[in-house]
């Protein structure tokens, strides 16, 4: 019997395997409460077997990056908001839906996060039928490839850094999606859905198997 998620695999693998035409595939989500932190300890490059030392400093605030992965091309649409409700989703939707060209079909993945189904969201979307909503398996979020994306900026950007205000810290991540979208990197998707619940479902007989 197919798990109750497999629906959502199917479609979500479908779309980064055999994407639809005149369409556009985005992968969303948001990175919230990105910490601006200055580090009284500055970083250096770490020795094998060295313990990474670690500061407590005061935080200067918090953002959220919102980003919208294509998986076609690697390139990304982001903002920055210093809030994480329905509303700024919202505007990031209609952000989208300037960038994208007239014509296309939008297909934004998501995950199913309150902010991503509230009313105001929904309204929204039936206002702009161009867009075809997809959401991952719940407990899922590595099946969305924006998360790959996150996994990148994390070490690169944000781990022992020394920023002193929100401001400088939106202004560096800004700098490094604009480095990112002049050599954009798509990721290659190899696992078919039936790869992918094959894994589970054959742990699954294991421990059902071990049971008596």
């Amino acid at each position: 019997m197919a798990p109750p998620f497999a629906d959502k695999v199917f479609d979500v693998v479908g779309l980064y395997l055999n994407p639809p035409d005149g369409a556009v595939v985005y992968c969303v989500d948001e990175k919230s409460q990105v910490q601006a932190l200055p580090r009284s300890q500055p970083a250096f490059p770490m020795m094998p077997y060295m313990a990474e030392p670690r500061t407590h400093d005061y935080r200067h605030g918090t953002t959220s990056l919102l980003a919208a992965f294509n998986t076609a091309d690697g390139t990304v649409i982001s903002a920055l908001h210093r809030r994480h409700r329905a509303i700024e989703f919202k505007k990031f939707l209609a952000r989208i839906n300037d960038t994208v060209p007239d014509g296309l079909d939008v297909h934004p993945v998501c995950d199913n996060y309150g902010t991503h189904k509230a009313p105001g969201v929904k309204a929204w979307l039936d206002r702009h039928p161009r867009f075809h909503e997809h959401y991952t398996p719940t407990y899922s979020s590595w099946i969305n490839q924006v998360e790959r994306l996150f996994a990148y900026i994390t070490p690169d950007l944000l781990q022992r850094s020394d920023r002193r205000s929100v401001q400088a810290l939106e202004a560096d991540v800004r700098s490094w999606i604009a480095a990112w979208n002049d050599n954009p990197k798509p990721f290659i998707w190899t696992k078919t859905a039936e790869q992918i619940l094959d894994k589970p479902g054959r742990l699954l007989q294991r421990i059902n198997g071990g049971v008596r």
